[in-house]
């Protein structure tokens, strides 16, 4: 399913909705996400591993204790978006990427360049962030 594409292009809706080279475009877009995300997995990894300093200060020991909490929390929150951008893909493979979960209708190009892991149409999204804002005050 490579169609092809040149560097400058961006999807239009001046063309058929998830036609072949919109399909590629997200397909590459998620894929450079994602190895960006591993990428920078790596580097975390590495500066973890070489990091091995005591810090006799326990201030010093206590701020450097923080900052790996954050980064593992990070990272943490990287997998699970690692997960979803999985999903995509195989979204795009089975020919369903673009298209709302719920109600069936195209996503829209602008919210899935902005969000390419998007599975529901703006309002779609907005009647479940407002469902889950009611259960969630009770």
């Amino acid at each position: 399913m490579t169609a092809e594409l040149t560097e400058d292009y961006r999807p239009s809706d001046d063309e058929p909705f998830m036609n072949d080279r919109q399909r590629e475009y997200f397909r590459r877009k998620l894929l450079e996400w994602k190895e960006d995300i591993l990428r920078e997995t790596r580097e975390t990894i590495n500066n973890l591993q070489e990091d091995t300093s005591h810090h006799p200060d326990l201030t010093d020991r206590a701020s450097s204790e923080t900052e790996r909490s954050l980064e593992l929390r990070a990272r943490d929150r990287q997998r699970k978006l690692i997960n979803k951008i999985n999903a995509a893909l195989k979204r795009i493979e089975d020919g369903t990427y673009g298209y709302c979960e719920e109600t069936g209708e195209p996503i829209g190009l602008k919210r899935l360049e902005a969000r390419p892991i998007a599975t529901l149409s703006i309002e779609a999204q907005e009647r479940h962030e407002r469902r889950e804002k009611v259960y969630r005050d009770e």
